[in-house]
């Protein structure tokens, strides 16, 4: 992993700062929770495609199981461990330890002073996976 830190200019951003995407995923995931697919959509870079994503995952495990999935984020053993941070792009790592203590990530990207969930292919956007890869 450090090889990959070096070879990309990542840099361990502190969730509580300002230029953290932390208020973003919170907000993003409490329209999750709530089964506000709209909402959800609409703070996503590629809102169309995050819509139909979306409701095909709803549609798939049902209304209950989804906002379920999306309210676990919010439990109090649940936790953001890291945001990584490539330019304008920032990969937040959750470790959900109801979940077997899964980590699950999610991508954001700072467009016009706001953060959207990074739904449109890049190559850092890739790099953070990568990243995530290794946390798992």
């Amino acid at each position: 992993m450090a090889a990959l830190l070096a070879a990309t200019s990542v840099f361990s951003q502190d969730p509580g700062t300002p230029d953290s995407a932390r208020a973003a995923a919170l907000q993003l995931l409490q329209h999750l929770a709530e089964g506000n697919l709209e909402a959800a959509a609409a703070m996503s870079n590629a809102p169309q495609r995050r819509l139909e994503v979306l409701r095909a995952y709803r549609d798939k495990v049902g209304e209950e199981e989804f906002r379920r999935v999306y309210a676990r984020y919010f439990a109090p053993e649940n936790r953001l461990i890291a945001e990584l941070a490539i330019g304008p792009r920032r990969l937040l790592v959750w470790e959900l330890v109801d979940a077997g203590r899964h980590i699950a990530g999610q991508v954001y990207v700072e467009s016009g002073g706001k953060f959207l969930l990074d739904d449109v292919p890049s190559r850092e956007r890739t790099e953070l996976r990568a990243l995530l890869k290794n946390y798992r």
